[in-house]
């Protein structure tokens, strides 16, 4: 399979991931936060109007059924003004920026922003962690409880990310995990199978009980599940860490096998 093949696979999965996310919320939490979606040029783009964390208003999964041209971004940023925007990021692959990019950039305010990392791996078992911790599917009627841990882990606010994200819970192709120290959830995760593809798409452990191996065994958990599924590749990504820094969730993974396909810069629009 070749290298652009891999990547449209892994830019699409995460590309639906956050689709997922934001759609599925509730029609009122749309509403509020002045939530809204397209599909534009072959990506998606999403919008959250009143975001405190600038992190939801994204667009991603360009440049592969058609290519990424000043046509299709300004697309985008129309998609963005409408809504009222006063930020979105641009996620594309670096493979398939084109080469009048600079100058796309120009004519629509983008400027770069930081760095994320694309991770991977073919489809395989994870060794789970020795840990007395209990890992388990998450039930619809727990799906508040989940999205309330995976947001506080995060450190994001409560008041956009619980409501938004706990509508993933029993969709078709989504499972959500736990991690439970006796009765107590302490850590969260969700897996979205798509296509040939298992997106890891968000895990975090509430910062008290972090050092106790939630994190491997969620991630062991999600491999499992999603071998059993038959999908070829993993997907995950996470920020790039700054020289002399760490990111905990990229060591994690690349523990767990996965590999860094390569680095994509965030574009950040403005009007």
């Amino acid at each position: 399979m070749s290298l652009d093949r891999i990547t449209q696979l892994l830019e699409t999965a995460e590309a639906e991931a956050i689709w997922g996310y934001e759609t599925h919320a509730a029609p009122e939490v749309m509403e509020r936060f002045g939530m809204a979606s397209a599909r534009i040029g072959g990506g998606v783009a999403l919008a959250v109007r009143d975001d405190a964390t600038n992190y939801w208003s994204r667009a991603l999964g360009f440049g592969f059924t058609e290519p990424v041209t000043a046509e299709v971004v300004a697309s985008v940023t129309d998609f963005y003004r409408g809504n009222g925007n006063s930020i979105a990021v641009l996620n594309v692959a670096p493979s398939v920026l084109p080469a009048d990019w600079d100058a796309i950039c120009a004519k629509e305010g983008i400027t770069g922003g930081g760095t994320w990392v694309k991770l991977a791996r073919p489809a395989g078992l994870v060794n789970a962690p020795e840990t007395e911790l209990r890992v388990a599917e998450i039930e619809p009627a727990d799906a508040e409880l989940w999205a309330t841990v995976l947001t506080r882990g995060f450190g994001m606010p409560e008041e956009l990310l619980v409501p938004m994200s706990k509508g993933v819970v029993g969709q078709p192709g989504w499972t959500a995990y736990g991690a439970y120290e006796g009765d107590q959830l302490i850590a969260a995760a969700a897996l979205l199978i798509t296509s040939e593809v298992a997106e890891f798409c968000g895990a975090a452990t509430l910062p008290e009980h972090r050092g106790k191996g939630a994190q491997s065994a969620l991630l062991a958990a999600r491999a499992a599940r999603a071998v059993a599924e038959g999908v070829k590749w993993f997907s995950a990504e996470t920020g790039k860490p700054d020289e002399g820094s760490k990111n905990s969730s990229l060591n994690n993974m690349m523990r767990a096998g996965f590999e860094v396909r390569y680095d994509r810069r965030n574009w950040i629009w403005r009007p």
